[in-house]
């Protein structure tokens, strides 16, 4: 059994070192829960439990803690892939949920699988997810001094279950004070992605991970035979192309774990049940 999470990225220009001692502290604490809970769970449940976790910490930028976005509103987007049963789901600019990954999971047993904006609230309410502000005062103050600390974070779980499994999930916030409308790569497959042989989750500007079509590259490149580290050799030099901001984590189907970013830091945390790396 392997795991790995994110938590976005760190920057020291606009986060202090409190900052991310708490996300270091918080990041080994979330993934050995979740190994514990990887013990008698699937990949799948596993990587929605961890990405709960992360999303019910303000310091991440998803569910509580989102960021503010140009019209004050904070929209949320989150994703599930079962690399077992190939499928994927997801809610894109959800508004008003605790853990949009929770929705993300309840729709795998729906034909329509990706909901957006008003119609994933509808179903969320529909299914017993009550109303919730994720709104904090961090980010109201950031939000009306214009600032954008910590703007290019996500959250996400890549989980190896002793059946040799694999899942990703990704939530996130948004980057913060964009156009209402914006979509991100987090419930794309470009931002998340897994089958048999690996899964990804990714962080950074979603722009840039969508033109790279960053996770479904790597996962069909380990599928097609590559290793996983020559896939993201090829995957991030494809992006270097481009100037493209993000960071990414993955497993693969020999339990191989890795993770990469283009611009330092992503703050990230792996454990296989006897080590934990955690980011510096």
């Amino acid at each position: 059994m392997k795991i790995i999470i994110h938590g976005g990225f760190f920057s020291e220009s606009d986060q202090s070192h409190e900052v991310k001692v708490a996300k270091q502290d918080s990041l080994k604490s979330i993934v050995k829960k979740a190994f514990d809970y990887l013990e008698t769970h699937s990949a799948a449940e596993t990587a929605v439990f961890a990405v709960t976790l992360l999303e019910d910490d303000e310091l991440y930028n998803a569910g509580t803690g989102s960021q503010i976005q140009s019209d004050g509103k904070i929209r949320m987007s989150a994703s599930l892939m079962n690399g077992e049963t190939q499928k994927f789901s997801g809610v894109i600019n959800i508004q008003n949920v605790k853990n949009p990954v929770e929705i993300a999971e309840f729709l795998t047993k729906e034909d329509d699988r990706v909901l957006g904006d008003q119609g994933a609230k509808n179903y969320a309410t529909k299914n017993g997810f009550p109303d919730y502000s994720t709104e904090t005062a961090q980010r109201r103050r950031e939000f009306e001094e214009k600032s954008k600390n910590g703007g290019k974070g996500t959250v996400g779980c890549v989980a190896f279950d002793k059946r040799g499994k694999i899942a990703a999930a990704t939530s996130t916030g948004g980057k913060g004070f964009e156009l209402e409308g914006r979509i991100s790569d987090s419930a794309t497959v470009a931002g998340n992605f897994a089958n048999k042989f690996c899964g990804v989750s990714c962080t950074g500007v979603g722009e840039d991970i969508v033109s790279n079509a960053t996770a479904a590259k790597i996962v069909i490149r380990v599928t097609d035979g590559m290793s996983i580290s020559e896939a993201f050799d090829k995957t991030f030099a494809e992006l270097k192309e481009i100037d493209g901001f993000a960071g990414a984590i993955a497993i693969d189907h020999l339990g191989n774990i890795q993770h990469r970013d283009s611009h330092p830091t992503m703050v990230f945390a792996s454990f296989d049940g006897q080590q934990f790396e955690v980011f510096e």
